[in-house]
């Protein structure tokens, strides 16, 4: 067994640093990311979103990583059999694109390579990146099986993109044809719909005059895009709109190239639109395409490959398209037809991984046939078989859904899963298959050539829950560990992934890939801005910078519980550090348990379970039942996939109950010399320590597996213990508890009030009525908490005379009186309140003169105006406290 990585001795500070890697090593050689299966148990399985091997991990993976592993870590807590694949994707625009930018500094095209030495190219590539992110997970602490790591385009992955392909071909659901796809000429291939983002631009709208053969009448067009009258086919109106009921049939001729074109009627036509009239490109426009198909119109590409223009554009052949735009302008313009220009802001297509502007254009893809497909994805979703966190994406995923459009599975570029089928040149026929064939089955003829695309990188990906368990073969894991439990990502790829792996799974495998969808938010900075490169901070926001300086375990616990599913998150590096400090105060507070337990630590192994009822102190039942209740209220919340809440909640109990309050409770009985008090006190934090970083480990595993490995405890590893059982709850104690709290505040805030300093210890009378048993108990510790003079102290269950000069509290039952005398000198008191309400009496006077002024009022800005009204209400309300105080010092 590998040697447990701490120092014998616990440190003063915790060290992250010195800690989390060491300690990551640790578990992983343990073997304890690996699930102990256990064929009676249901297992929890996530498969993890394979990250682009595109370069380093980011926040949206840190995020990823965060959550996915609070969930794993939990249910192997709970003694789950509990599986976490990893795994990465070939990413094939994004990463060939990296690698032809690298070719480039050497002066290279892929072109100057070729094909094959490309693809070696790029696997190479590959290698060096792939490690340089399994280590960047590493240091993000995921503690997911590196046994069962897939990739993509490993060997087992492949096969199973193939025989999908394959299976969909057969079914006919893949087909090949001609039609409109979105053209990223950066990238030199088809991109989905969904690879398009649009950005709202300022732009032109072009008022076009085209006119009759004989000139006798004319028509106006408004266009964006004037480089597309080149490939015009016909002219489109509203069927009920009147202005041109008279021209429909008619038939005008292009500018320029003069070639004519028909008038048609059609309702896709917005009548509000420019003239409402409208050019038709049906091989450059989505909407025109289908105009198109109706009306039986040609489609004529009149670009290359490039965005240059083709032959079809006559003249302008060669230029490319924008400078096409401006010289066809020109043309148009001295022909006297351009009639005006209109100033526009609107939405241009970028492709996603370039930013290059997209261009419709007709071209000859594959295509995946998705309404089947869709249909039964929409109704697992529909009839509970898969939940999607937060409920409100369901309604989203379902209008995608009945909307689909055929899905463009074909990109032109060289790396990725190239697609199964051949070309036979001896007889023309097109062959699909699961090897790679010699001949041809339908002539027998040798001369096959293979498609040159591959496969959209959202194929695999698709694939990606029960290909990795070994699909197509009937493996032990697939058997065993498919479906999946929940599929965790970010909101933005519910469509381009999750929607695709739902449809795949259901046809590939005849079951739902997972049972939940939970979909996490966007990352942004403090000021809600979205992080990128061209931020003047953006190296901060790097998340291996942040875990250099804050540790792993401060930024995965801002990350879990400053978010909610499915919404962004504002990460505040301040929040960073608090939660480094959260680290460190648990630190602390086992310090101070372990320095307490000496040499008889073995003493103090906690239980499964303590009941309250049989301690004898109220505030030992009082942190016990507490701790049973957080306990209930984890597992309900984390079931509930309030993963944030249940970790917020995990922190005020730790700070705000068992540090604040109830370890400086027990140091009263622990200074003492021993006896039973003092060994209660003892076995409860304990046992409540134990069950607290049992709570965190899956928001802070690194700091609370070091803590615990020094607490005596069952078992070798935090990470495999068991959960806590929680148990009884005390009532009477809780409410006891609380109103005492209530009253230590309360005196709390009135020391604050008077700036009593923290170290003197002032008188108080405190009439507790039937809890005077409750204080009379807790007597020494009320002292230390609220700093009282034990010889000043007077508990009573009730009072004839109120005392007098006194300040007066009455909270939870309590009455309680604070001579003013024993809080402050009361001369000097009065001297300084008098100074400050003679200079709260001149700034308000100030105000109000300012208020008073109708020129300022009316002409300075209303914000400006508000503003001061709100000072001069908290300058009155200051000088009406202190005008009580005053009083009652008199």
């Amino acid at each position: 067994m590998t040697k447990m990585p701490l120092p014998q001795e616990m440190a003063r500070m915790y060290d992250a640093a010195a800690i989390e890697q060491p300690l990551y090593h640790w578990w992983m050689e343990r073997g304890d990311f690996k699930p102990r299966i256990d064929p009676a148990q249901k297992p929890f399985v996530i498969s993890m979103p394979p990250p682009n091997v595109t370069g380093a991990l980011h926040l949206g993976h840190a995020i990823i990583a965060s959550i996915e592993d609070a969930m794993i870590r939990y249910h192997r807590l709970h003694g789950r059999p509990t599986l976490w694949v990893p795994g990465s994707d070939h990413a094939g625009i994004a990463t060939q694109n990296v690698v032809e930018r690298e070719l480039a500094k050497e002066g290279l095209t892929r072109h100057d390579l070729g094909r094959e030495k490309f693809v070696e190219r790029v696997w190479q590539w590959k290698e060096v990146y792939h490690r340089r992110i399994t280590e960047q997970h590493y240091a993000l602490g995921v503690s997911c099986d590196w046994d069962r790591e897939r990739f993509t385009m490993d060997e087992g992955l492949s096969r199973a993109v193939r025989e999908a392909f394959v299976q969909l071909y057969e079914d006919g659901l893949i087909y090949r044809g001609s039609y409109l796809v979105n053209w990223c000429p950066r990238c030199g291939t088809a991109i989905s719909d969904l690879e398009v983002e649009h950005e709202d631009e300022q732009a032109h709208l072009w008022y076009v005059r085209y006119w009759t053969a004989d000139r006798s009448r004319s028509i106006t067009v408004a266009t964006t895009r004037p480089e597309t009258i080149l490939g015009d086919t016909a002219v489109a109106v509203h069927p009920e709109d009147e202005r041109y009921a008279d021209l429909v049939g008619l038939e005008v001729v292009l500018p320029v190239i003069g070639r004519a074109i028909p008038i048609v009627a059609d309702e896709a036509v917005d009548r509000a639109f420019g003239t409402g009239a409208v050019k038709i490109t049906p091989a450059h426009d989505p909407v025109d395409y289908e105009v198109g198909q109706r009306h039986g119109l040609p489609s004529i590409n009149v670009m290359n490959d490039d965005m240059t223009m083709n032959a079809e554009a006559g003249p302008y052949v060669g230029q490319d398209r924008f400078d096409c735009r401006r010289n066809l302008v020109a043309d148009i313009e001295a022909l006297g037809d351009l009639i005006k220009i209109q100033d526009l802001s609107h939405a241009v297509g970028h492709c996603q991984r370039c930013n290059t502007i997209v261009e419709p254009r007709i071209s000859k893809q594959w295509f995946v046939k998705t309404a089947p497909l869709a249909e039964e994805a929409l109704a697992a979703v529909n009839d509970g078989r898969i939940r999607i966190v937060p409920e409100r994406f369901a309604r989203v995923y379902a209008n995608w859904m009945e909307n689909i459009r055929d899905w463009c599975i074909s990109r032109q570029l060289w790396w990725g899963h190239r697609i199964p089928v051949w070309y036979c040149a001896d007889c023309g026929a097109e062959l699909c298959a699961r090897e790679d064939p010699t001949t041809c089955a339908k002539c027998g003829g040798r001369a096959l050539e293979q498609d040159p695309d591959v496969l959209d990188t959202w194929f695999s990906s698709g694939l990606w829950p029960f290909s990795t368990l070994g699909w197509p073969d009937q493996t032990p894991d697939l058997d065993y560990f498919y479906p999946t439990s929940v599929l965790e990502t970010g909101y933005d790829i519910l469509f381009f992934w999750v929607a695709r792996m739902i449809m795949m799974g259901l046809r590939m495998t005849g079951q739902v890939p997972f049972d939940t969808v939970y979909l996490h938010g966007l990352i942004r900075n403090e000021d809600g801005k979205k992080i990128s490169k061209s931020l003047p901070n953006a190296e901060s926001y790097d998340p291996l910078n942040i875990i250099r300086e804050y540790g792993q375990d401060a930024l995965r616990y801002t990350l879990l519980t400053g978010s909610t599913p499915g919404n962004d998150m504002k990460l505040s590096l301040g929040r960073v550090e608090s939660n480094r400090n959260f680290g460190n105060k648990l630190w602390q507070a086992a310090r101070f348990v372990l320095g307490n337990l000496g040499d008889q630590s073995a003493a103090f192994t906690p239980p499964a379970s303590v009941d309250p009822a049989t301690l004898d102190d109220v505030a030992d039942r009082w942190i016990v039942s507490r701790f049973h209740g957080l306990v209930g209220e984890v597992d309900r919340l984390f079931e509930a996939y309030q993963i944030g809440e249940a970790g917020r909640q995990i922190y005020e109990f730790i700070w705000g109950e068992y540090c604040d309050w109830y370890i400086e409770m027990t140091k009263v009985r622990l200074r003492g010399d021993g006896g039973s008090a003092a060994e209660q006190a003892l076995q409860a934090l304990v046992y409540v320590l134990d069950g607290c970083l049992k709570l965190l480990h899956p928001y802070m595993p690194f700091v609370t597996e070091a803590i615990w490995q020094y607490l005596p405890h069952h078992g070798e590893a935090l990470i495999v213990a068991d959960w806590p059982a929680g148990g009884a709850q005390d009532a009477e104690a809780e409410a006891d508890l609380a109103a005492l709290m209530e009253l230590v505040r309360a005196i709390r805030n009135v020391r604050s009030e008077y700036e009593v300093e923290a170290s003197r210890r002032i008188g108080a009378v405190v009439v507790a009525g039937e809890r005077l048993a409750l204080v009379e108990s807790q007597r020494e510790a009320f002292l230390q908490l609220a700093r009282i003079d034990p010889a000043q102290l007077t508990l009573v269950t009730g009072l004839a005379e109120h005392p007098e000069r006194a300040v007066s509290l009455v909270v939870a039952g309590f009455e309680c009186y604070l001579p003013l005398a024993a809080l402050v000198d009361l001369d000097v008191e009065r001297e300084r309140i008098g100074k400050q309400l003679a200079e709260l009496a001149s700034e308000i006077a100030r105000s109000e003169k300012l208020l008073g002024n109708a020129g300022f009022v009316a002409k300075a800005p209303e914000a400006v105006v508000e503003r001061e009204r709100v000072k001069l209400g908290d300058l009155r309300e200051r000088r009406a406290k202190l005008d009580n105080r005053q009083q009652a010092l008199s």
